[in-house]
């Protein structure tokens, strides 16, 4: 085509259509957004940063994002739409420009122990498509490859109407799956301590259960007492064979105990049920610490923790079975894949090397297919689900990122940085909330917003190209060039945990002393074994207190002052003041409002369409009955205390007539991890994932315990955020206490006393001990990947 234009004629007018290059948004207000008003740029790379808590995920994720795919569900017929989750607008007066938005979370993915990272990615289903065509002997279709798939038959008459008559016919059927039967297809087998559910000295009668929620006198202990089939006032050593199994194993029988039919059920089902088929994560506390006192988890032996059948783990390609397949190592089996050469399955081979490769390519070749998908740190799962899109051949698409730099060292970033820009590249418009400068650096548009946090927040502070951020003086812009000296003088340690044979996961019979009384931060590539060695070998007893990187589960009754226990001092305060029950000061419990049942707003549920919440009239949003809001204590209310700052809170309590201790004690460590601009009664649901890590670790900070093990403490922390982290580390230290930090973040590493490097690779290439001494020592050394990013860092 030629480009040539004759002398003085004016270019041509741009097409319509290629006019729509910003996604405009006017009048933000979701969340504490206050009219927020930007304009982001269209098949470019933006960064939104700016302080925990100051607005980035409502104004990305919660206004953009939700939007697009709101629009996107109404595209459906009202059918569809009622099988699908309803979305209200955010609540902003012109969204324009939008386009389909892809969110790359960090949710961590299900929990679920038949969830691999096979299943989760497909995979697997490919897999098991390649065996059932080219596995020798032939074993029958993909099912018969899955765990996740029982054998079963059966056989019977049946009714057809045929012609006006009734006709029965035999019919008869069975499915060959690949579950073993023996663990269905957990890989794992559970083995109970007796003496941990009954005390065999007792009776029933004397309360020998002792498996919570079996108390003296409820209905749990009184079925067993009352079925007829235990003697209630016979100590349990006493009893015979029989009895014994009635107690521990009979099967669901009905029964009645004091004229009401009730099913009676031995113990060790009755608690397999109860507990054990549940998600460990989502157990209470007191569940959780029962069951890891009482059940241990072993490799089932019919399996060997595969979870396949012996048909399934017998059929093979080439002497590799899918068992041996979903255990290598990632990268090893991409090399494998490739090396199979079948016509009749190049389409599949094609699809899964495109996976394999992209699991090589986004760093997670260290990975096995078979790891359970619950186990997975919350930057491995946004990994995973990134793989479905970096082969796609969508553009014009809008991908939203949380914070993608998580759990990853500094050599890993820089890949992850390339594959951003290749998103970009193709076509697309790429949204990315982080706070390392590394991500930030390579931004083609920066959103900084601000300037503090909660209510503090929620405008922005500056938008335009990165250069501008340095000079605008923002809090980010600020601490952008910041860099942390390594330390002069380190502490001396008081004593050693030493750790001998370590050997889980990927770890090479590992020796090391962990020196006490210090800061110590392991550190290492992604996949290079640190979790595994501290995780794995530094056991959790009384004495330790280990804060991972699981998320804080809550629902929107759940609040600060709910999850850290604070609410607990509180509503007994206002009841020995005012001499009623502490019942009446909980808006979960008798002094709820009864209009809107203590939610503080009414839900109206309109089926496909989005539910809408207006504030309860009667209580005015406030939660609480009327009369209760009569009782005060230090001239508030129980709602005027929960609508209060924690900051407010910590000197309300601290002294005068509002005086308490205990609620004193909890404010103070809020205070101390930067949360004191959060309100005591915030629904958890609206707090950032920043503001709900320094929850978690606030919480845990009052636990008894000489040795805190934190996983990643800086997790969604603003560079302004982790120098008040560094600074609560060294007070935990200063008093005494042992800090074992697993860590990426270079300003951790640099203020560390004592560093452990792992390396120097990830999966069968890491799990080594490739340094440890000082930072001082390491920056001189240079000789690991983490000691050359740490020097570059600290500009030595």
């Amino acid at each position: 085509m030629s480009t040539a234009r004759s002398n003085g004629a004016q270019a041509p007018e741009p097409h319509a259509a290629d006019t729509h290059d910003l996604i405009r948004v006017h009048g933000a207000r979701e969340n504490n957004l206050k009219d927020v008003s930007i304009e982001i740029p269209k098949r470019r790379l933006t960064v939104f940063t700016g302080v925990s808590g100051s607005g980035k995920s409502s104004l990305v994720f919660d206004t953009v994002a939700a939007e697009s795919q709101r629009l996107i569900n109404e595209t459906y017929s009202a059918f569809v739409q009622g099988f699908m989750p309803s979305v209200a607008r955010p609540d902003v007066d012109v969204l324009d420009g939008l386009t389909t938005a892809i969110i790359v979370d960090q949710q961590r993915m299900g929990a679920d122990p038949r969830s691999t990272v096979g299943t989760a990615t497909d995979t697997n289903a490919m897999l098991r498509i390649l065996f059932s065509r080219l596995g020798r002997p032939h074993i029958g279709s993909a099912k018969a490859f899955s765990f996740n798939v029982a054998s079963i038959s059966g056989a019977g008459a049946v009714t057809v109407e045929r012609a006006g008559k009734t006709v029965k016919e035999k019919r008869s059927f069975s499915v060959t799956g690949g579950m073993c039967p023996r663990c269905e297809g957990r890989g794992s087998v559970s083995d109970i301590d007796l003496t941990q559910l009954y005390d065999d000295s007792k009776s029933l009668a004397e309360g020998a259960i002792t498996v919570p929620g079996f108390t003296g006198d409820g209905w749990m202990t009184r079925i067993y007492a009352g079925s007829g089939f235990l003697d209630p006032d016979k100590p349990i050593r006493d009893y015979g064979e029989q009895e014994l199994r009635d107690f521990l194993h009979r099967e669901p029988t009905k029964v009645k105990v004091n004229g009401i039919n009730l099913t009676y059920e031995g113990l060790i089902p009755k608690v397999q049920k109860s507990m054990l088929a549940k998600d460990r994560e989502a157990m209470q506390p007191h569940i959780r610490a029962f069951v890891d006192r009482a059940v241990t988890f072993t490799a089932c032996p019919d399996c060997g923790g595969t979870r396949l059948t012996a048909a399934a783990r017998s059929s093979k390609i080439g002497g590799i079975s899918i068992a041996d397949a979903c255990a290598m190592q990632i990268s090893d089996l991409a090399e494998w894949v490739r090396g199979l050469d079948e016509p009749s399955v190049a389409p599949l081979l094609a699809a899964l090397r495109q996976t394999l490769d992209s699991f090589v390519e986004i760093g997670l070749g260290y990975l096995s297919l078979e790891r359970p998908a619950g186990t997975l740190s919350g930057g491995e799962a946004q990994r995973v689900k990134m793989i479905r899109h970096l082969g796609s051949s969508l553009t014009d698409v809008t991908y939203v990122f949380d914070e993608p730099s998580t759990g990853l060292h500094p050599h890993d970033i820089q890949r992850m940085n390339g594959l951003l820009l290749q998103l970009r590249d193709k076509g697309n418009t790429v949204l990315v909330v982080e706070h390392k400068p590394e991500v930030i650096a390579i931004a083609d548009h920066v959103v900084d917003l601000g300037p503090g946090a909660g209510s503090a927040g929620g405008t922005v502070c500056y938008e335009g190209p990165l250069a501008g951020l340095r000079a605008a003086g923002t809090v980010t812009g600020r601490h952008l060039d910041d860099r942390a000296a390594v330390k002069p003088t380190v502490r001396t340690p008081t004593g050693k945990l030493p750790i001998r044979g370590a050997s889980a996961h990927n770890l090479r019979d590992v020796d090391v002393d962990v020196p006490l009384g210090v800061l110590v931060v392991v550190t290492g590539v992604a996949g290079s074994g640190k979790s595994s060695l501290v995780h794995g070998s530094v056991p959790p007893g009384e004495d330790v207190v280990s804060v991972d990187q699981s998320p804080i589960r809550g629902s929107r009754r759940s609040n600060p002052a709910t999850y850290t226990g604070l609410l607990e001092p509180i509503r007994k305060v206002f009841a020995k003041a005012n001499g009623v029950k502490p019942a009446l000061f909980s808006p979960n419990s008798e002094g709820a409002c009864p209009t809107c049942n203590g939610a503080g707003v009414v839900y109206t549920d309109l089926a496909m369409m989005a539910g809408v919440a207006t504030t309860c009239e009667d209580c005015e949003g406030r939660r609480f009955d009327s009369s209760v809001l009569e009782y005060r204590f230090g001239g508030k209310d129980i709602s005027e205390v929960l609508a209060m700052p924690v900051a407010e809170a910590v000197s309300f309590f601290a002294e005068g007539e509002a005086r308490t201790p205990a609620a004193h004690r909890i404010l103070t460590r809020l205070a101390d991890v930067g949360l004191g601009y959060v309100s005591l009664g915030q629904p958890l649901t609206t707090l950032s994932g920043g503001e709900r890590q320094r929850l978690k670790l606030a919480t845990h900070m009052g636990d008894k315990g000489g040795v805190y093990v934190l996983d990643e403490p800086t997790t969604g922390l603003h560079l302004a955020d982790v120098e008040q982290l560094l600074g609560l580390l060294d007070r935990l230290v200063d008093s005494g206490k042992s800090v074992i930090v697993v860590e990426h973040h270079q300003a951790v590493m640099a203020h560390a006393d004592w560093i452990i490097d792992l390396g120097p690779g990830a999966g069968h290439d890491g799990g080594r001990i490739v340094f440890e001494g000082t930072p001082a020592d390491l920056v001189a050394a240079r000789s690991t990947l983490t000691a050359q990013h740490l020097a570059d860092y600290v500009g030595a």
